[in-house]
Order: C-alpha cells, then structure tokens, then sequence
C-alpha cells in the first residue's frame, strides 16, 4: 500500500504514509479498501442518489476491535470520519470526501434471548435483519416503517414507526449500548454505567462515538397483525384529514395510522385509470388481538368513499416492507420536515396546495402521529425531546434525474416555509438534510446545552462532526 493524501478535521489535507496504512490494515479482520479496489464503489454507495463523494479510506469492519483501530487512526493523523451503519440516513453524513469512512455495514448479527425478551444487535444490521430473527419468536423492538433503514442511525435519532404509539421510541427501549469514544475506549453505556453518555447517546445521533452493540427489550407482537391502506381520491382530502384527526383523538395506542398524499403509484389493487393521480392514502396498523383491530380501524375505515381499502391481517415482517418499493435505493431524495402538536386547518391548507403542484410521480408528503407511550416519557428524560403526542410532516421530494434537481428542491422548501407558522418549533434529526446545521439547536430545544457538555467531555476534539453536529468548544462559549 502507497502512502496517502488524506482530508484532514481542517478539510486540509495530510499524508500518511505507506508503513501507518500496513500497520493499520495488520490489525484489522475487516478490510481496508482504497479508489480502485473492486468493493469501493459499492462500499461508498448509500440509499441517497444526490450523494456522491469518495473517501480517501474506507474501513470495513468486522468488529469492535476493527472500529477501535479506526478509530485510533483517525485520531492519531487528524482524520476527517464519516461512520456508515445502514447508509440511509438524508443527509447522506455516512460518506465524506478524501477522509476515512468507518463501515460497519458487515457488522449484522443479531441474537435474540426469547426467555428474557432481549436482542443484542450490532450497528450494521437493517431493519429486516432485527425483524427477521424477532418475529422468529413473535417479538420485536419499535423501530421504523422502511426494512432497508440500518438500526443504528434510526436508534441514535430516536426512531419511530408503526408500535411506537405501544411500546415507545427505539430509544425508550435500549439497555445499554457498547460505545467506541474518541479516547478509542470502548464504554458500556446503560442507566447504570456511565448514565451521561447513555442519555446522550438516546436521541443524540452519532456525536459521541460509535456504537458497536445494542441491547434492546422486546414485546410480543404478530406474527399477524390488522394493517393495510384505505385510499381516498384527492379531492376529498380536506374532509379526510377532519376525519382522520378527530379520529385519533380517541384512537388506542395499538392504533397507528399515518397519511401519505401523492400521486398513486400503479399498486395492483388501485384501478388503472387512479394509477398517476394524487390520493391521499391513510396507512394504519393495530398490533393488539385482529378481532379488536377491526373494532379500532372501523372509524378511521369509515371515512368519506375510499378508492381501495386493502386493510386486512398481515404479516407484521411483511407490513415492515411494505413501502420499500417506494423507498428504495438509487433514486435522488430531499427532505424537509416539522413537527406539529396539532394538524390545523391552515397546516392542512399548506399541505393540499402543495400536493397540487408535484415537481414529479415520486414526491410526496406524509404525517406520521406519534404519541401514546412515546408521549409519556419527560422531554428531559432521554436527549429527544419533542415528546407530546404530535404529528410529524415529512416533505419527500424523490426523483430521478439531476436537471430536476432544482424544481424539487425548491419545492420542498417552499412546502417547508408555508407550513412553518404552523409548527412547533422542533425537529426529528433523522429527517434533516444536510444544510439544516442551524436547526441543530431548535431540534434539541432544552436538551441543547447538556448535549453540548457532553459532547465536551468524549470528543472535545469533535472528531465525530459528520453528523447533525454538535460543535463542543464555540457553542458551549455562546450558550
């Protein structure tokens, strides 16, 4: 291996020479790779098209010790880091230029103890990898709605999807984590030790280390339960909307139902002639008994004169992959997004405008409605804090070709600013792009300046900035 020039935390550049890169690739059981090799263009792919960079160095690791190594490296030579789990984050962070990139995508295994109702996961592992070995003893961890999402951005974010309402955040059912510091330590980070970190880490995304293993708690759910979608034509969405909040105003915490307005993709249960015209579709999922799940979809089942209603029992494994036709790798995405504590007629307003003028077939908006025992947790007690129960609106551009770059994203940001008046205020840091770096602040609200402290403490040097950043020094100057 030939010495290098690498980016530097000073987007500098430095060289390292031929005898550190032996040394290091020595100690690894993983690989490392360079420009040229076979596995790098597919090792610095990730879910997001938009984002294409090249990464001086790419450290694929097989396990805590690999990243320990990396870790020591990127440190010693003052390495610009990029860390990669499952690569889907918006922001496209699992990725830098000229720097090292710290893979752990080979890092999958997951174990489940059924007798206890745990699982220990490792930070590669998808969503369909956790759910696949659950469900094998008909249990399961919250997590999101998209199978090829990696556990460990969703985690340190937060993560919600359909059981969060049940069971709570991701986060709200961690153990413990083994956490690889700046130091190259590895930490075990839970209630009991080093209680700090393991608050910070809940929420706080990937400033404060790199997480090699999850301790999860798990609940019994499936393998069935009563989900589907009820598809509306657009024209009624107004009325839909009325409905559907009154609706989950009273809704039980087995009950989660999410909108998606767009234009409806050729599904096999819509009529052709719906295929291409905007709908607005209410996905929903109850994850108690089925015979009490159509009790509890009935209202919500009854609204106005839906299109299709393919609501029925369901795989829950299945039900977790169910968008990921629509989700999938490859194409270009940006995102904009709020949260609300209540869905208003202006915000509605907002919304339905915006479905009226799609920059392209693959855009959408969506709520997601978060609460039941997500919203029952203090907003100090983890670093998420936006814990009532409340809807979160992501604005999904997603399209193919870059001259429809500008159109799309426009569109976002417009939709983005009309609905703000609207807004709480707050922001889910898995759904940020990447040049929403002044909402860091807004999306931490009161838990900001003990984020910064901690941040302080294990990476003074911020060697962990490829992230929804929380820059130690200068902030905790100005806080």
């Amino acid at each position: 291996m030939n010495s290098m020039s690498l980016t530097t935390l000073e987007r500098g550049k430095t060289t390292v020479d031929a005898a550190a890169l032996e040394a290091l690739s020595a100690q690894l059981r993983g690989t490392v790779l360079t420009e040229g090799d076979a596995a790098y263009d597919d090792a610095r792919s990730i879910w997001n098209a938009m984002i294409d960079r090249r990464p001086g160095l790419i450290v694929r690791c097989a396990g805590a010790a690999d990243v320990i190594a990396a870790v020591n490296f990127a440190r010693e030579n003052r390495l610009l880091v990029a860390v990669r789990g499952g690569g889907h984050n918006i922001a496209g962070s699992a990725v830098c230029d000229g720097g090292l990139m710290i893979d752990l995508s080979p890092m999958k295994s997951v174990r489940v103890d059924p007798a206890t109702r745990r699982a220990w996961v490792e930070p590669g592992a998808t969503l369909a990898d956790v759910d696949a070995e659950t469900q094998a003893f008909e249990l399961a961890v919250p997590t999101g709605i998209n199978s090829t999402t990696g556990i460990s951005g969703l985690t340190l974010g937060g993560g919600f999807g359909w059981i969060t309402r049940k069971f709570g955040l991701t986060i709200d059912n961690l153990l413990c984590m083994d956490v690889v510091t700046a130091d190259g330590k590895l930490l075990r980070a839970s209630q009991t030790e080093n209680p700090d970190l393991f608050w910070a880490l809940r929420g706080g995304g990937g400033n404060f280390g790199i997480v090699t293993a999850f301790e999860f708690k798990l609940h019994r759910v499936g393998p069935q339960v009563l989900s589907g979608l009820v598809v509306h034509p657009f024209a009624d969405a107004e009325n839909v909307l009325r409905e559907y909040r009154a609706a989950l105003e009273v809704a039980s915490d087995e009950l989660t139902c999410w909108v998606v307005m767009r234009q409806a993709p050729p599904l096999p249960f819509l009529p052709a002639e719906w295929h291409g015209k905007e709908v607005l579709v209410l996905a929903m999922c109850y994850c108690g008994d089925l015979r009490e799940g159509e009790k509890a979809t009935q209202r919500l089942r009854a609204i106005g004169t839906p299109i299709a209603d393919v609501v029925g029992p369901n795989p829950f494994t299945g039900w977790q992959q169910a968008f990921d036709p629509l989700l999938a790798p490859g194409a270009r995405n940006y995102w904009k997004s709020h949260d609300f504590t209540a869905l208003s007629d202006s915000a509605v307003e907002v919304v339905t405008a915006a479905i009226s003028r799609l920059p392209g077939p693959e855009c959408e908006v969506f709520f997601g409605h978060v609460g039941g025992a997500a919203g029952r947790v203090t907003a100090d007690a983890t670093a998420f804090p936006q814990r009532s129960a409340h809807y979160v609106m992501n604005v999904h551009a997603r399209w193919r070709e870059p001259e429809m770059d500008r159109a799309c994203i426009d569109w976002a940001r417009g939709v983005y600013e009309a609905a703000k008046p609207y807004a709480a205020g707050t922001a889910y840091v898995n759904f940020m792009p990447e040049d929403e770096v002044d909402r860091v602040e807004e999306a931490y609200g009161g838990n900001y300046r003990r984020l910064l402290e901690i941040k302080q403490r294990y990476d003074p040097l911020n060697l962990f900035r490829m992230n929804q950043n929380l820059r130690p020094a200068e902030n905790l100057r100005a806080a």
